[in-house]
């Protein structure tokens, strides 16, 4: 086994080894050596552990193993759904670090004391998550907020965990057909992009902002606000939300607070940031959404958003009403359309049992109950079948599904008859009207202005010069087709072939009719003449079979 002997870099190689061997894939982990970091007893263990036991022992693992385990809920053409199900519902709670060393970093990061900065600090968080803590506090204006302080050391002991991931993603790609077809590296790489985005508490600060304007219109829905004064890369200060968890809300609360209203617009808010703004919060799970005292709806933590591509926004919505709608044809061929081949798949790509398997889902999600309708699980079944037919969809397709799956756990709290396909439906042509919108917006149609002008600056001179090349005999068409010599030479081929055909069928007929003409010459006991023009037919019409065998094997293995 070729991977370092750095004994931090052992212990990751051995936790990762007790993973998968206990989660079925001991195969991997012999193809790599990786079993030598195992003991006999855990090599004798089970592997047959539930989805829900892998949640729990990331949970236990570590801040970095938490977030590997969301971002592997993502990857359904790697893991199977049900394991794809219990991670989507993976939460990080750690044990709070200290007030002295939530101080020192404050201190550093904002190079003022406390004191001087806040009036009121509470020394007790209010939250511990994988990557950081919240403390309540209040500015010298009086403002209430929310400071979020990255843990201790938390950047060096990502950037260790990652070198030993490299390590073995490298290896399992180099010596497994599993990790050659599903190249840990290039997952690994995802993974460095997104934690290195939410290790930075600016960019948490920039979401909050844009999502925040973005949902604007939203009287129930409230993004906090952040502080840029008091907002580092290790400390992000924002509006304090007076509110509780969502799951806490008892059925009195619901009466109060007319849960099918706020259900209806918190579905439309989110549907308006991934099918019109293009750019959403991809983490809404219960623990990050809050009811305020005003009952409204509070999102409390944007580290984690994704991105939408304009083309990929309107595939996704064609993807929704097909879902929502039953159209089982047209959601296969958005997969296709989004999808690309996996390369060095263990299965060949089978469209007839894709497509079958597609309408298969869509209908049984169609006409499951009220109850059981989940739009965000019917987008994972379709990542899920096409991964397993050798098509792998993008990443933000299988956020996308988390996201509704989350959003609708959510809707059901709110509101328990609250059907996400009928929303839908209902929100299509809102939706639509409002992508146009952006389309034609001022600063679309600025930038369609200027090439505009700069197009019709060009025509003259472009005009002129066609002109001038026709009157000069020089304009010229440039056609991409067959290739004039490989024609004439097909065709000389062809010809060979035919008059060959008449020279062997004119020695057949003149070898017979010599068979009536007696001479002193005999071979075999038959006219010698005659004889030797069946010989030479027979010879040639062999050397023609072999030719036209040997020329038609080439062509079927180019």
């Amino acid at each position: 086994m070729s991977f370092s002997l750095n004994p931090q870099y052992l212990k990751r190689y051995r936790d990762i080894a007790l993973l998968l061997w206990k989660y079925g894939r001991s195969d991997i982990v012999k193809q790599s050596g990786l079993g030598e970091t195992l003991s006999a007893q855990e090599q004798t263990a089970s592997d047959t552990s539930l989805p829900d036991e892998l949640a729990n022992d990331l949970e236990k693992m570590g801040p970095l193993y938490i977030k590997l385990g969301q971002l592997l809920s993502s990857r359904p053409d790697v893991l199977p759904l049900p394991y794809i199900q219990a991670l989507t519902r993976l939460q990080d709670r750690l044990s709070p670090f200290s007030f002295a060393e939530v101080e020192k970093i404050v201190e550093e990061e904002l190079q003022v004391r406390i004191s001087k900065a806040f009036e009121f600090f509470d020394s007790t968080p209010i939250a511990s998550a994988s990557l950081g803590q919240v403390h309540r506090a209040r500015l010298r204006d009086g403002r209430e907020v929310a400071v979020k302080v990255q843990r201790p050391g938390i950047e060096q002991e990502v950037a260790e965990q990652l070198a030993a991931f490299e390590s073995i993603a490298e290896f399992l790609d180099d010596h497994t057909e599993f990790g050659r077809q599903y190249r840990f590296k290039d997952i690994l790489d995802e993974f460095r992009r997104t934690i290195s985005r939410e290790l930075d508490y600016r960019q948490e600060a920039n979401n909050l902002i844009v999502i925040g304007s973005n949902l604007a219109s939203f009287n129930r829905i409230i993004v906090p606000h952040p502080v840029p004064d008091y907002s580092t890369k290790r400390v992000l200060t924002m509006d304090y939300i007076r509110g509780r968890k969502i799951t806490s809300i008892g059925p009195l609360a619901q009466l109060e607070m007319h849960g099918s209203d706020l259900a209806e617009q918190l579905f439309q808010a989110y549907l308006k940031q991934i099918l019109v703004d293009g750019i959403f919060h991809a983490d809404p799970h219960p623990g990050n959404v809050f009811i305020t005292n005003d009952y409204s709806v509070a999102l409390i933590d944007l580290g984690m958003v994704g991105h939408l591509s304009s083309s990929l926004q309107e595939d996704l919505l064609k993807l929704l009403l097909a879902v929502s709608e039953g159209r089982g044809d047209q959601a296969a061929d958005i997969g296709l359309k989004i999808g690309e081949r996996i390369p060095d798949s263990l299965k060949p790509f089978d469209e007839v049992e894709y497509r079958h398997k597609v309408a298969r889902v869509i209908t049984e999600h169609l006409s499951s109950t009220l109850d059981q309708i989940r739009s965000g699980l019917a987008i994972i079944d379709l990542s899920q079948i096409a991964a397993q037919n050798g098509i792998r969809l993008p990443v933000e397709f299988t956020l996308l599904g988390k996201t509704l799956l989350s959003l609708e756990e959510i809707g059901r709290i709110l509101d328990p008859k609250f059907d996400p396909h009928a929303s839908i439906q209902r929100n299509a042509s809102k939706l639509l009207r409002a992508r146009i919108r952006t389309a034609f917006s001022p600063s679309t149609l600025f930038g369609a202005a200027i090439e505009l002008k700069e197009f019709a600056e060009a025509l003259p001179r472009r005009v002129n010069r066609i002109l001038d090349a026709v009157a000069k005999n020089e304009f010229s068409v440039h056609v991409d087709a067959i290739e004039e010599q490989t024609l004439i030479d097909g065709f000389q081929k062809i010809a060979n072939r035919v008059t060959t055909g008449l020279i062997l069928a004119a020695l057949i007929v003149g070898a017979a009719m010599l068979m009536r003409v007696d001479t002193d010459f005999k071979l075999f006991g038959y006219p010698g003449l005659a004889m030797l023009c069946f010989i030479a037919a027979a010879l040639g019409g062999l050397w023609l079979i072999v030719e036209i065998a040997t020329h038609d094997r080439k062509i079927k293995n180019r």
